[in-house]
């Protein structure tokens, strides 16, 4: 059986956690690479983004230096520990996480100086030398939001991508579009909330957290069938939902995860790099979920 490209890398993963010797670079081996630094891949990505580069960004160093010469490149979510361990493994000096490394969205640390766990994460960065970039607001920008399109391939929608939120699928259930989801993704439970006999056509697709005021916002704009987040807080966008229903709106609400929801995106770095930079090896490891359905 053919293996899709989630599944390979998952499978690659697996392999790398068990502690074998399988270096992923091998199967991208090429001549000896020049000499290509940080701030050299930092910065071609970013004079492909309209407006860039932002005054104001989340998308900084968040350890390593602008000069040091990569070695290799891991692509990812998150910035874990176990994804930092296999870039060790695998020689590479660079990663580009989506999201924050430092449990807040600036990535500010002083407030965490005395944390074991946070020590932990940066004395490791440090002793290995391993500088990671958080490219979030700038592969976000886009001409077309390369996080939105990942995960729209992974679900193989591709045929209704207009290439913004909204996707006027075939009618299906919402049991039925839950499960496909489900099954796309490889996520074993999802929250939603709705009717699953309710049938369900135009789709708000909106990975991520962007926030319930904007999810509501776009929501009474667009008027869709179902709204499709990767998270949202409780009392926001789930209660508007909610309340819809009980006034005897059809309106429904998936909740996929944010990681499963963004992790196309993450994917697309390492397209992006093989691309556009081929001399520098590159390997993307999904990062998953933090958190586990008992």
């Amino acid at each position: 059986m053919k293996q899709n490209r989630r599944e390979f890398l998952l499978n690659s993963t697996s392999i790398l956690g068990v502690g074998l010797a399988l270096n992923p670079f091998d199967l991208f081996a090429n001549e000896e690479s020049r000499k290509i630094t940080v701030g050299e891949i930092m910065d071609r990505f970013i004079s492909d983004v309209p407006d860039g580069p932002f005054p104001q960004t989340v998308d900084t160093l968040k350890s390593g230096s602008r000069d040091q010469v990569v070695t290799g490149i891991v692509t990812t979510m998150f910035a874990t520990i176990t994804v930092i361990q296999k870039a060790i493994e695998v020689n590479a000096n660079f990663i580009i996480a989506h999201e924050p490394t430092f449990y807040n969205h600036l990535d500010e640390t002083e407030w965490l100086e005395n944390d074991p766990v946070y020590n932990y994460k940066a004395d490791l960065l440090e002793k290995h030398g391993i500088a990671i970039w958080r490219n979030h607001d700038y592969v976000h920008s886009l001409a077309v939001d390369r996080v939105q399109a990942g995960v729209v391939n992974e679900l193989g929608w591709n045929d209704y991508y207009q290439e913004n939120a909204v996707l006027n699928l075939p009618k299906s259930s919402l049991k039925n579009l839950i499960n496909h989801i489900k099954d796309k993704l490889q996520v074993p439970a999802m929250r939603y909330v709705g009717d699953l006999d309710q049938t369900v056509s135009k789709v708000l697709l909106l990975p991520g957290a962007i926030g319930g005021r904007r999810q509501i916002d776009m929501a009474m704009q667009q008027k869709p069938d179902v709204i499709i987040v990767g998270e949202s807080p409780e009392w926001e966008t789930p209660e508007y939902v909610r309340n819809a229903n009980e006034m005897g709106e059809k309106l429904s609400l998936i909740v996929i995860g944010h990681s499963a929801s963004e992790e196309g995106g993450s994917e697309f770095m390492a397209e992006w790099i093989r691309k556009n930079i081929p001399e520098v090896n590159v390997v993307h490891f999904p990062s998953g979920n933090s958190l586990h359905i008992f």
